[in-house]
């Protein structure tokens, strides 16, 4: 916990300093503001691309009061919140092999990913259509099988186990880090620790203030605000709201829960509840958190870094219930945020007003998988008025989104 708030507050300290670097020019082909997931992976395709593009942010990503930290976020095809982000996910698979081999790195594990559910679950539903749907590769077990398998875990008596080969894990902020490096090696520069107070549009250019009296140009927009984006996107009418959520590390007993060892990502659906957690990948332990519920909160600036003991309580049931050789001796707690739309899928999509803005938004605490391809869909909508990728279905005009 200790190692949580020191990070918390040298944070807190780059917010506060002075400008950590100085754009050489005021006027771009396009400024992306938030550079955390998305729009770090934004900066990197406008950049391959040739275009001048400034990135701002409020911080200094990787940073913790996003979304878009905590070491670690799950990747996988069959998805069960709706088929038809799968074929996104066909494309971000394939963006984030091309981060990989631009910058030297691994960022991706596969260690495939162990998903409990009832068997009339929403999850097991969700997983098997889309799998259906797109010809996914999914491995259906009964209890007693996860556990032979996989001992680490306790699966109640009629849950299924649903096994994907095929997902794993991102290193969170090791993805952000490479696109921002990646594209500063094509040009991009960055104005970071900066506040943005206000921007304005018309068809030929924006325009954005910042704290310092500073007015910088574009013919282009792009808004990767996360918790701040019903802020900064002013007259959109969709209601979004902020939920806190709270990732833990322990420690565990034993080796069983070792990705070195062949442990998987893990979820597990249970009355109401879902948790989700990743195999031990280094001293820090057995990460675990509640992907359901949430406190929603005003100003993710101002959130308390601390656990609450509610949400220790639920996390020590989850782990008394499915990972019994997990100690509840927690070796760090970090706090992190999910931008909620009103149906739970992500807006993506370019302002009706100003049709050089273009905007992610209300990622709804599942979108960190698709920030290599986002990026790229972004920067085809802000840059050339639309895209070819499959993003249709996460418009401003679906009806899901006019229903809710």
């Amino acid at each position: 916990m200790a190692s949580g708030e020191a990070n918390a507050e040298a944070v807190c300290n780059r917010f506060l300093g002075v400008l950590s670097s100085m754009p050489s020019q005021t006027s771009y082909d396009l400024i992306v503001l938030g550079t955390g997931g998305v729009g770090s992976a934004a900066v990197y395709s406008a950049a391959r691309r040739g275009l001048r593009v400034l990135g701002v942010d409020r911080f200094a990503p990787p940073h913790g009061y996003g979304s878009s930290h905590g070491q670690t976020r799950i990747i996988r095809k069959a998805y069960f919140e709706h088929p038809d982000y799968v074929p996104l996910l066909e494309c971000a698979y394939r963006c984030w092999a091309e981060l990989e081999s631009a910058a030297g790195e691994r960022l991706f594990h596969r260690t495939g990913l162990l998903q409990v559910t009832p068997r009339d679950g929403v999850v097991r539903r969700g997983v098997l259509n889309s799998a259906q749907r797109h010809q996914l590769a999914v491995d259906e077990l009964t209890a007693e099988e996860v556990m032979r398998i996989y001992p680490g875990f306790r699966v109640g008596e009629g849950d299924v186990g649903l096994f994907e080969q095929a997902a794993g894990y991102l290193l969170v902020e090791k993805c952000i880090e490479a696109h921002l490096r990646l594209a500063a090696n094509h040009g991009a520069e960055r104005l970071i620790d900066t506040v943005v107070t206000s921007w304005q549009a018309d068809d030929r250019e924006i325009c954005i203030e910042t704290a310092d009296d500073t007015t910088y140009r574009a013919a282009s927009l792009i808004i990767t605000a996360g918790p701040w984006a019903a802020t900064v996107l002013r007259g959109l009418d969709v209601a979004m709201n902020v939920r806190r959520k709270t990732l833990f590390w322990f420690a565990p007993e034993g080796d069983v829960y070792r990705a070195d060892r062949g442990c998987p990502a893990f979820l597990f659906e249970r009355s109401g509840e879902v948790f989700y957690g990743f195999p031990q990948i280094d001293s820090l332990g057995v990460k675990v958190a509640e992907h359901s519920g949430g406190e929603t909160i005003d100003d993710p600036a101002k959130t308390s870094q601390q656990a609450t003991p509610a949400e220790i309580a639920a996390v020590e049931r989850f782990i008394g219930q499915s990972l019994p050789q997990v100690s509840l001796r927690r070796n760090r707690t970090e706090v992190c945020h999910y931008t909620m739309s009103p149906d739970h899928h992500f807006l993506v999509d370019r302002l009706p007003r100003h049709r050089n803005v273009a905007f992610a938004a209300g990622l709804s605490g599942h979108g960190f998988k698709f920030a290599s391809v986002l990026g790229e869909a972004l920067v085809d909508l802000a840059c050339e008025g639309g895209s070819n990728l499959p993003i249709g279905f996460l418009s401003l005009d679906r009806p899901t989104l006019k229903a809710s």
